[in-house]
């Protein structure tokens, strides 16, 4: 996505209006303009220039980020309308007060006037005229930009406030000229009712209300990308390479790929790396929120922005400049502030229409207030108060706000949501599918058990699988050296190792024969006695795998190891289940590790079996029920994280797993699933609550400044009130959507719980068996059941090729037509029902 800046814009009418304009090139497949960040994506074939020259020729400036001409990131976002809009906030309140002392203070509260003034209505309408005219000049910038709008047939914000100001202004000039007439006819009486008929103090109090609500809505708007900019200034300025054996500081951008950097205690880590020589403790919150440091050695991958805490590192640079961690969060969060939410089309729809409809509401409540006989003045403040209570403001900014909030405190808590899309979709699933190695589970199994043999003691079985393992590249054992080394257990060298694939290991030490492997292998070499067989099948039950050791011919013991659940795991599903989650564990493991690996984790359902092609059929079948995230690491769950609706990677896992995602936790930890979903709820209610306010502002107002309920309750609004409704509506939204950077993504408290949509739909499943002829391996029952899962009304297939079965389980009533053709089709023959 090509990211540009975008000036000129002032409402939702503006965005939409630039949007329309790039959308219309050919070559732009989507196109997105944020009024939040007055920035826009697009996604295309289009060349910079022509999306450039289709904004410029909508009205509005346009320039490509990170263009040499272009501003920095951080530039880019910093708050530069607060300061320009307070000095002219100032410039027109000094003469508004004047102005409102001469017309309101003297004519309603007999404030005295200089003695030139008293008495000469004239002066007092020219001095008016003046002061009114400088406010004007002041804000000029509603003016241009509203005239503008009108020159390129789409008016704006800007286009209703330089309506109702200039409006205003020359109906009470004309009242001026008019009353100069009077004054020299010597008509007293029409020259009182010439001064009553002066609006200029609405002209100047609506530029300076709007203005007021205008700066309320750039100090908001401001601190809506405080996230963003907080992790802008993370990045480190310098970097101390080394070379040839000597340390020279430069700007982080000269670091390139393969430089050798130091880093000592107290500094910021400039680019990503590989820690080459030295230990310590970093501290990396600012990536991952997590304050406690992580200890680093040889070998370990630091990241830029954290800080070495100990230790001196020296490291080699892995990622430089935008393929750094830091930078891909920022880009992440830029992205979705970018992209739009699914829900943000409705206003966008109203948005491009509202300026012309207002303006025509206001033509029509003139028209009709003079028809029934009210005074060309009345009418006028009536239509006036339609165009200045009007604010397509809210509505555009209802979303973005909200968005933007929302993804900055996700990416304080170490939720990254690539999309605006996801953040409003990820609240919306209704079955989670997680991986089970390195998502349930920590993903490296440890020791869980020691069982000895009678009479030998436990650090003598340690020594022994000790010098076994040393030489084996088993994940099971490394499993057992590392629980070794954390015991301090020492072994002599073995000889004569030799690794029989898929039982075991045999070595000698000292003389002696050491065995280690599966019950079966071992059986072989020694007596297993019953007490120990059992021992082995209830750890196997619990999802462990025992792993037997012999010297000499004799049992010396058994040693679990399992690839043990993270801690948080049953909390992080209990959590997701009381959101009316479905949760369903995915696994290649046999079906009784997985399901003892379910029962810890507490899932709805385990699927057992799955190789890694596998799981997005599986994904494919389960969308069926409803809306479905896929939560992996690996690169094996790459396809199913691109084919789930919602795509959540945990963070520390593969790049491939990661760049397929949508959501990229970054704790690595599941139970920051729950805290996505919750925090994505937060965002869309928040979203509902400014969309609400945008529309029923605009219904209720539109009509009481129109005069719609006069008649029935004596209602009017005069113009003023109606520039002061309008200016605070604005700042009523981006406040609401300021509100989420108090949401507490981890809190479960107030958790609401949704209908659990294959709970209900279980009760309405049914079976049925099919003959098919023509299976005769198990290759031709995968094609089939594939064939017979892609069916709408069947939940799942178990084939069986020596049976020539295939058993269905349906969520709808069965197709027997559809279900020979997709048989027929895969190459074999169907028969009939059972």
């Amino acid at each position: 996505m090509k990211q540009f800046n975008v000036t000129g814009m002032s409402c939702a009418a503006c965005s939409a209006r630039v949007e329309k304009a790039v959308s219309s090139l050919d070559g732009v497949s989507s196109c997105s303009v944020s009024l939040l960040t007055n920035s826009m994506g697009v996604e295309g074939t289009a060349s910079d220039s022509e999306i450039i020259n289709a904004v410029k020729n909508a009205g509005y400036g346009a320039s490509l980020k990170g263009a040499p001409s272009a501003a920095p990131a951080d530039d880019e976002l910093k708050d530069t309308e607060t300061p320009l809009m307070k000095k002219r906030l100032i410039a027109s309140l000094g003469f508004l007060l004047l102005l409102m002392y001469i017309s309101m203070g003297h004519m309603m509260f007999g404030f005295p006037l200089p003695s030139f003034m008293e008495g000469n209505h004239v002066m007092m309408g020219l001095a008016q005229l003046l002061l009114a005219a400088i406010v004007m000049v002041i804000n000029q910038k509603f003016f241009i930009n509203g005239i503008k709008g009108i020159i390129h047939r789409s008016p704006n914000m800007d286009t209703l406030v330089a309506l109702g100001s200039g409006a205003s202004f020359v109906y009470s000039t004309v009242a001026l000229f008019a009353m100069t007439d009077a004054q020299l006819k010597g008509n007293t009486d029409a020259v009182m009712d010439y001064m009553h008929n002066f609006y200029f103090e609405s002209a100047a109090m609506i530029l300076t209300l709007i203005t007021v609500g205008k700066m309320l809505e750039a100090r908001s708007k401001g601190k809506t990308t405080d996230a963003l900019k907080g992790l802008m200034k993370l990045a480190p300025k310098t970097a101390v390479l080394v070379r040839d054996g000597e340390e020279t500081e430069v700007p982080v951008e000269q670091v390139k790929k393969g430089d050798i950097f130091a880093v000592r205690p107290g500094e910021s880590i400039p680019v990503d790396g590989i820690v080459i020589d030295g230990e310590s403790a970093v501290n990396e919150a600012a990536l991952t929120g997590e304050s406690i440091p992580v200890d680093k050695s040889a070998g370990d991958g630091v990241s830029a922005a954290t800080i070495n805490q100990s230790g001196y590192l020296r490291c080699e640079a892995t990622r430089v400049g935008e393929d750094t961690t830091l930078s891909q969060i920022i880009k992440m969060v830029s992205d979705a502030a970018a992209t739009k939410a699914p829900i943000a089309k409705i206003a966008d729809k109203v948005s491009g229409v509202f300026v012309p409809v207002v303006i025509g509401i206001a033509l029509v409540t003139l028209i009709v207030w003079l028809l029934v006989g009210r005074p060309v003045g009345y009418s006028l403040a009536r239509a006036i108060s339609v165009l200045v209570i009007s604010c397509p403001c809210a509505l555009g900014l209802a979303t973005p706000v909200a968005i933007m909030v929302g993804s900055g405190v996700g990416a304080k808590n170490g939720l990254l949501f690539k999309t605006a899309v996801s953040l409003e979709e990820t609240g919306k699933v209704q079955i989670v599918a997680l991986d089970k190695t390195g998502t349930i589970t920590r993903g490296q199994p440890e020791v869980t058990d020691i069982i000895t043999a009678e009479g030998v003691a436990e650090d003598e079985l340690l020594r022994l699988a000790y010098a076994l393992e040393k030489k084996s590249e088993h994940p099971l054992a490394k499993a057992v050296l590392k629980y070794g080394d954390e015991k301090g257990v020492s072994a002599d060298e073995v000889s004569e190792f030799k690794a029989v694939a898929g039982n075991g290991l045999t070595a000698k030490a000292d003389g002696s024969t050491l065995t280690g492997g599966n019950l079966a292998f071992i059986s072989e070499q020694a007596t297993v006695s019953e007490e120990m067989r059992s021992s082995a099948e209830e750890l196997s039950e619990q999802g462990k795998t025992p792993l037997f050791f012999t010297k000499d011919g004799s049992l010396m013991g058994i040693i679990a190891v399992a690839d043990v659940i993270k801690d948080d795991s049953p909390q992080a599903v209990r959590e997701l289940q009381n959101m009316g989650i479905h949760v369903v564990m995915l696994t290649g493991d046999n079906e009784r590790t997985a399901k003892a690996i379910g029962a810890q984790a507490g899932v709805d359902e385990v699927i057992a079996g799955v190789l890694p092609d596998g799981k997005e059929s599986v994904i494919r079948r389960l969308k069926k029920k409803g809306k479905v995230a896929m939560v992996g690491d690996g690169i094996n769950d790459a396809p199913a994280l691109t084919a789930a609706d919602m795509g959540i990677a945990i963070g520390a896992g593969a790049d491939v797993a990661i760049d397929a995602a949508d959501v990229v936790l970054m704790k690595s930890r599941l139970s920051d699933v729950p805290a996505a979903v919750r925090l994505s709820r937060a965002t869309l209610r928040n979203i509902h609550q400014n969309l609400f306010w945008a529309f029923i502002y605009n219904i209720i107002g539109i009509p009481l400044a129109a005069g719609v309920y006069y008649k029935l309750f004596g209602w009017q609004m005069n113009p003023m009130f109606g520039a002061a409704a309008m200016s605070l509506s604005s700042f009523f939204v981006v406040s609401n959507a300021l509100r989420l950077n108090f949401f507490k993504v981890h809190d479960s408290s107030n958790d609401k719980k949704r209908k659990n949509v294959l709970a209900e739909s279980s009760n309405d499943t049914s079976e049925a068996t099919l003959k098919i002829k023509g299976m005769m391996c198990g290759h031709c029952e995968a094609r089939v059941k594939k064939a017979l899962e892609e069916l709408t009304f069947v939940d799942e297939a178990v084939t069986n090729h020596e049976q020539g079965t295939a058993k269905l389980t349906l969520s709808g009533t069965l197709d027997e037509k559809a279900v020979k053709k997709a048989i027929t089709d895969a190459g074999y023959k169907y028969i009939g029902t059972k």
